[in-house]
C-alpha cells in the first residue's frame, strides 16, 4: 500500500474531532463526492482500480517495435482528477498489460495474448474541501505533438545539465482534448514560451499536463469506449474501473491554520 493515514488526521479520529470515511465510484467516468454544510473533508489517499480488466487481445510480434492491440491501447492510460470549486487536481497513470499465453507459428512469428493488468493502484493524496468534490476518470489515447523545438540555454536552462543548449529538438506543446479547443500543454513552462522563442503563448497553455474530455483526441469515459466494443463489455463488471476514497470528514468549517 502506497499510502497511509496521516499522523495529525490519525490523531483526530482517535480524539473524535474527525470521522473516517470511505467514496467507492466507478463505471461512469463523472462522480461527485458529497460534502455536508459546514463540514470539510481531507481526501488522503485512494485506490484505483482500472478499467479494462477481464479483456483478451492478441497481437503478432516479430523483431521490429509495435504498438499493442489498439483495444487495449485504450486502456494503458488512465486519468482521474479532482475538482474542489477552488483547486484542480490531475493525476494520470500507466497501465500495464499482462502476457496470458504465447503462440509460435511455424514461420517464427510470436502471436502473444495480452489482458490489461487491472490489479488496485494505491495513492497517496493531501486534497482539502468545503465544498463538494467532483470526480473526473477517464481514458486518454493521444498526445498530440503540436511543437518541437530547441531548448536554448538560459539561467533555468543550463547548458549540459538540462537540453538548453543540446540541440535535440524536444516537445514544447502537446496537445490533449476537443482538435479546435485542446489543452495546450507547455513545456519548459508558458511563462518563458515567448522569452524562449516559441511563439506567442497559445490560448489555452497549462503547465501542468492533463486532458480535456474529447472522445477522440482527450479523455473518454471508460463506459463510452466499452460501449463501442459491444453491450456485454460495457455491463461486464471486470472490465469497468472502480476508486475507492479514503477521507476525513470534519463537522466545522476549515480552520485557517492547517498546518
Amino acid at each position: 500500500m502506497s499510502w497511509q493515514i496521516p499522523t495529525e488526521i490519525e490523531k483526530d479520529f482517535k480524539s473524535g474531532k474527525a470521522q473516517y470515511r470511505t467514496f467507492q465510484t466507478g463505471v461512469g467516468g463523472q462522480s461527485i463526492l458529497p460534502v455536508p454544510p459546514n463540514a470539510y473533508a481531507v481526501i488522503f489517499g485512494y485506490d484505483f482500480s482500472p478499467a479494462g480488466g477481464g479483456m483478451f487481445a492478441e497481437d503478432t510480434q516479430n523483431s521490429d517495435p509495435q504498438l499493442s492491440s489498439d483495444i487495449l491501447r485504450y486502456f494503458e492510460t488512465q486519468q482521474i482528477s479532482f475538482y474542489t470549486g477552488n483547486d484542480f487536481y490531475p493525476f494520470i497513470h500507466h497501465v500495464d498489460n499482462n502476457i496470458a499465453s504465447l503462440r509460435i507459428e511455424p514461420i517464427g512469428v510470436t502471436r502473444i495474448i495480452y489482458s490489461i493488468d487491472s490489479t488496485p493502484i494505491a495513492r497517496q493524496v493531501y486534497i482539502t474541501s468545503s465544498n463538494d468534490v467532483t470526480i473526473t476518470v477517464g481514458l486518454v489515447l493521444l498526445a498530440s505533438v503540436n511543437s518541437i523545438n530547441a531548448i536554448p540555454i538560459t539561467n533555468r536552462t543550463p547548458q549540459a545539465l538540462t537540453y538548453g543548449g543540446s540541440g535535440q529538438l524536444v516537445n514544447t506543446q502537446t496537445d490533449f482534448g476537443p482538435a479546435l479547443n485542446p489543452l495546450q500543454f507547455i513545456q519548459p513552462s508558458p511563462k518563458d514560451f515567448q522569452d524562449f522563442g516559441f511563439g506567442l503563448i497559445p490560448a489555452n497553455a497549462d503547465g501542468q499536463v492533463f486532458a480535456t474530455p474529447d472522445p477522440t483526441n482527450g479523455l473518454i469515459d471508460p463506459t463510452v469506449y466499452l460501449q463501442s466494443l459491444g453491450i456485454d463489455f460495457r455491463i461486464a463488471a471486470a472490465c469497468n474501473y472502480f476508486l475507492n476514497l479514503h477521507y476525513a470528514l470534519y463537522t466545522q468549517t476549515i480552520p485557517e491554520q492547517r498546518g
